[in-house]
Order: C-alpha cells, then structure tokens, then sequence
C-alpha cells in the first residue's frame, strides 16, 4: 500500500518548504512506482494563502486518520495565530491514534505549544530557533536541517525539506531510490540532518583565519552571559590584543563591537517574533543594563525596542 503523507497548510505557510517535500515524493513514484500519496489539508478546506500570495487549493478539511499517515503541518511568519482550540484538539487526537506528527518550518511552533514535542528532538527555522529556545526551554530544539525521532519528523523549512523527504525515502525504500531522486533535483549532494542551516562562517563574514572563525562561533552561541574579550581570546589560545589585532585586521572592528551587533540583532528578533518583554529580551541578550540596551538598540536601528515591537506587530496584523 502507498504511504499517505497529509500536508496541513496554515495561512503564510512558505511555498519553498511545502513543494520541497511534495516533489520528492513525486519523482520516487516516477521511478519507484505508486509508493506514495500526498494530500493537502486546511483548517477549513478551504484554498490557503502563502507568504507569497499564492494560493494553494486543498483537498479537505480536518478530519481523522489512518494510523499509518504521517502529517506535516506547513507554516511561515507568526504561526501561533492559526494554533486554534480546535486545531490542538484535532492534533491530540492524531497522537492519540498513532499518527505520525512533523513540521515543517515554523510548524514546529504549533506542535510545541500543543504539547506534542515533550521528550522529541526538533528543529525548526534558524531565525526563529533563538525565539523557540527563550518561549520554550524545556524542548530539545537543535539547529539540524531535519530530525527524525520516533513519530516526530520536523524540518528547518525551505530546501531542508528535501533532504528530510529524501532521508525517508532511503529509510523506507533504500539509499539507491534516494539517490536517484536527488538527481533528478540536480543536487550536488544528499545532505545529512547534521549539515547547516545556514551558511558556514567563512561564507557569511569573509573570514578564513580558523581562530576568528572559533570566536565568532562562540560569540554566536552565547550571549545570556556574553564572554568577555580575554575569555573568547583564551578559549583559542592568543592573548587580547592579538585577538583585537584579528578583528581589525579581517572584519574592520572590535570584538566587543562586533559581539554587541550579534545580541542585538538576537534581540531584534525576539522583539519581533515572541511576547517577551522589552527586559525580558534585554536578560535574555546579556543587558544587565535596561538602558544601556535601549540605548544600543536605537543606535544600531535607528528606534527604540518598543516602537520597533509595535511598528512589527502593526505591520503583521495588517498582513
């Protein structure tokens, strides 16, 4: 019997990710015959908006099923306005019946709140990973490109969603099926869950000097407390002044500069995307300071962090 994968699109649900999953499952048919049926859900059943304006026509509504189903909620910005009573409910008694439950995206957000990710690795967006982790600190959230843990699948979203489907594929029909698929996409390569979310170091800064790279590294790691400059410069083993000396020479600044930039744009995002108070985000970047941190913000965006909340909370609702 093919496997039904159920794809329940939430309104601004990111097109990349939904058709990322979908095609894989398209192409092993080609080469595999019938091994998969696909189905699109909404919460209505009616068509669902993405982030881009398209719509997307669904097949039904919520409603039961099978056991051996596995349903992938698909979500984008502010995913917590569409986890309704009845949608939670819904998805308890999926749970309840042996459905396999994943995400992709932000979807991951959904479940969480729903209680369904207690005890499972996930991962999620990587810019909305730092909000997760600060709205949900019991959770095992990790920065992978996918996990798999027993009747929990979620993904990063985007193109992560293929590696995720091509990862099933392998476990469910063997690594050659896999294979044959990702060439159909023209990857270079099966990525594995471990591989990065997002650009290496080296990419995104310009650098290459591994010690620069290690102290960006940790910088990026921990902001609540932030390490000082003669902490990070033994952690790789120079003293201060050769790493200033480092940060000068590659990225035209301080280390404490360049650390400062990082948490508020940590910041930044927290504002935007959890109801974290101004102060609770301030702790939560390494402020011991309230308006040290405001004074900092509004140096770096040009607006103080409550006008900065309130002009994004205007912009999402008139979405």
């Amino acid at each position: 019997m093919p496997k039904d994968y159920y794809f329940l699109l939430l309104p601004g649900f990111s097109v990349m990710g939904f058709v990322s999953a979908v095609e894989p499952l398209r192409v092993a048919n080609r080469f595999g015959g019938e091994l998969y049926r696909w189905h699109v859900l909404s919460t209505d059943g009616e068509a669902v908006v993405a982030s881009n304006g398209m719509s997307i026509n669904a097949d039904a509504a919520l409603h039961p099923l099978d056991k051996d189903a596995t349903l992938l909620l698909v979500a984008g910005f502010e995913p917590l306005k569409c986890c309704t009573a009845a949608l939670q409910q819904w998805l308890r008694r999926l749970d309840h019946d042996g459905v396999t439950l994943g995400a992709l995206d932000t979807g991951s957000v959904i479940l969480a709140e729903t209680g369904l990710l207690d005890d499972y690795r996930l991962t999620l967006h990587w810019e909305a990973l730092e909000a997760f982790k600060e709205s949900y600190p019991q959770l095992q959230a990790t920065q992978e490109l996918f996990e798999i843990d027993r009747r929990r699948i979620t993904s990063a979203g985007g193109t992560a969603s293929i590696d995720l489907m091509l990862e099933l594929i392998a476990q469910a029909h063997g690594p050659e099926l896999a294979v044959q698929v990702s060439e159909q996409f023209v990857l270079g390569r099966i990525r594995r869950r471990q591989d990065h979310q997002r650009l290496q170091i080296t990419t995104r800064y310009g650098v290459s000097n591994h010690k620069l790279v290690q102290v960006i590294d940790q910088m990026e790691r921990y902001s609540e407390p932030p390490r000082t400059t003669l902490e990070l410069a033994k952690h790789v083993r120079v003293t201060r002044r050769q790493l200033e000396r480092l940060f000068r020479l590659h990225l035209k600044d301080t280390p404490s500069r360049f650390y400062l930039g990082l948490r508020l744009d940590k910041a930044q995002q927290l504002l935007q995307q959890t109801d974290l108070s101004v102060l609770e985000v301030s702790l939560a970047c390494g402020f011991e300071s309230a308006s040290y941190f405001s004074r900092s913000y509004r140096t770096r965006f040009a607006v103080s962090p409550s006008r900065d909340r309130r002009a994004h909370s205007h912009t999402i609702s008139n979405a």
